[in-house]
């Protein structure tokens, strides 16, 4: 009997990404930025897509649906919304979306059999839907409480449902404009980061910082509720109408203009991403535990670019709210893509799921191309690069020989990890014993901001 094969898709707002399943099973995937070298790239998959019929062993001919994150007709009449909401003042903003949404955007089906020769039939779940089905489908769990917070998707900023066996139902949302996501990317783009890729630089600044603006955030930028709702003030936004995040009224608030990118960082910077930080743990434990109260469930699935906040989770973790908690690995749009994909396997196909209770079904997250020994090695060979071959047996002894001299090394072993973290697949290691070795790996290997840190890995 022929295989069921299901080519989820993400494309077209940042971090594209493909995914294979097939009959249930997650063979591959991967974000396109890995094959073109080009950040959080977010031009149609490509390369990805070819990634994962390739290690399918299978032809554009074989996959049986192609699953699309989101619903980009509803996506659209939302930007049209609020276009003509705020129209005039939006007239910029709207001239810059469209040539997009009019050459592509819209037309995810003519891109398909333009670019794949594909055919057959196209599932366009809704984005959280897809971030919900990513957070619970590999799961460990029978049934959980779902999260999902990010920017937005159509309209849905946050979503709150419940996974049972093979069907997730979304039950309570929030909606466009009042997003968590965008007031952490409004401080994002206040304290001089790239919106959508600089928000993690906040998280990582937050530890140098105090949390002196909570109070006013908490007084005059977010009206926040006991059950973790909220309602943003418009009045110190301009993403609906603009091209910047903040406005006037927001610079007035926090003391100043925006820092200029690449500017000097200073102590206000690293108090305002605090302050902001504190506020977004304060809103996902109250949601949590609204979660735990309204589902009643044990269990939790977190999913949306705000369940990347690492911090945040770890603080719900602490908490105790939840008997357990899984996250996506992929939490951004890149895992939409695997969330489509399984949504359209068990939601829409309505086949049966049988979770693991001791571990997930995504296989530690490796689940992106693999090189091997002989192939490094031809390579190396060809560029003329001079190298030295280990066994398994001596390598470990000879890594860390090399960082104990606080020598740094690049590592790469297996599949590659399917998100933005380091999993020890791809990943650059140094001694943190040494005093020396964060500077060293920030200014003179990774050329990032100073603060930057790691992670440890430890026995």
């Amino acid at each position: 009997m022929a295989k069921t094969n299901i080519l989820g898709i993400s494309a077209f707002y940042h971090d594209s990404a493909a995914c294979l399943v097939s009959d249930g099973q997650i063979i591959a995937a991967a974000q396109e930025e890995r094959f073109t070298r080009k950040k959080h790239d977010p031009g149609f998959p490509q390369k990805a897509i070819e990634y994962c019929l390739k290690t399918g062993n299978i032809s554009v001919n074989d996959i049986t649906h192609v699953a699309f994150y989101d619903k980009p007709w509803i996506k659209f009449e939302r930007l049209l919304e609020t276009y003509l909401a705020f129209a005039p003042l939006g007239i910029k903003s709207y001239l810059m979306a469209m040539p997009i949404w009019i050459k592509d955007k819209l037309w995810m089906g003519d891109i398909l059999k333009k670019n794949l020769g594909y055919t057959g039939e196209l599932i366009y779940p809704e984005h959280h839907q897809s971030h919900a089905a990513s957070a619970f489908y590999p799961s460990p769990f029978k049934s959980a409480a779902i999260l999902t917070l990010d920017g937005v998707g159509e309209w849905a900023t946050t979503t709150l449902g419940v996974g049972t066996d093979n069907k997730i139902s979304l039950e309570w949302e929030l909606r466009f404009p009042h997003s968590l996501g965008l007031l952490y990317s409004a401080f994002t783009y206040y304290t001089g980061f790239k919106v959508n890729s600089g928000e993690y630089k906040v998280m990582g600044l937050a530890p140098y910082g105090e949390p002196k603006y909570v109070k006013d955030i908490l007084e005059n930028v977010i009206d926040l509720k006991e059950d973790g709702s909220f309602k943003l003030n418009m009045e110190y936004f301009n993403y609906c109408q603009g091209l910047t995040m903040t406005s006037e009224k927001f610079h007035k608030l926090f003391g100043g203009p925006p820092r200029e990118p690449e500017g000097k960082l200073t102590q206000k910077e690293m108090d305002l991403a605090r302050s902001v930080q504190e506020v977004t743990e304060e809103v996902m434990i109250r949601m949590a535990r609204h979660a735990r109260a309204a589902t009643g469930e044990k269990n939790l699935c977190l999913a949306g670019g705000v369940a990347l906040n690492c911090v945040g989770n770890g603080k719900i973790l602490r908490q105790n709210i939840f008997d357990k908690i899984w996250i996506q690995p992929a939490a951004g749009d890149a895992g939409g893509a695997l969330g489509a994909a399984l949504f359209a396997w068990h939601q829409v196909l309505d086949n049966p799921r049988q979770p693991n209770p001791a571990r997930d079904s995504q296989k530690g997250s490796y689940l992106g191309p693999v090189f091997h020994g002989s192939e490094i090695e031809k390579w190396l060979t060809d560029q003329k690069i001079k190298y030295h071959r280990y066994d398994k047996q001596t390598l470990p002894n000879a890594v860390a020989d090399l960082l104990a001299k606080e020598k740094v090394i690049g590592w790469l072993s297996g599949r590659m990890e399917f998100g933005p973290r380091a999993l020890g697949a791809r990943s650059i290691l140094g001694d943190a014993r040494s005093s020396a070795m964060q500077k060293v790996m920030n200014l003179m290997i990774k050329y990032r901001e100073s603060f930057r840190r790691f992670a440890p890995v430890v026995l």
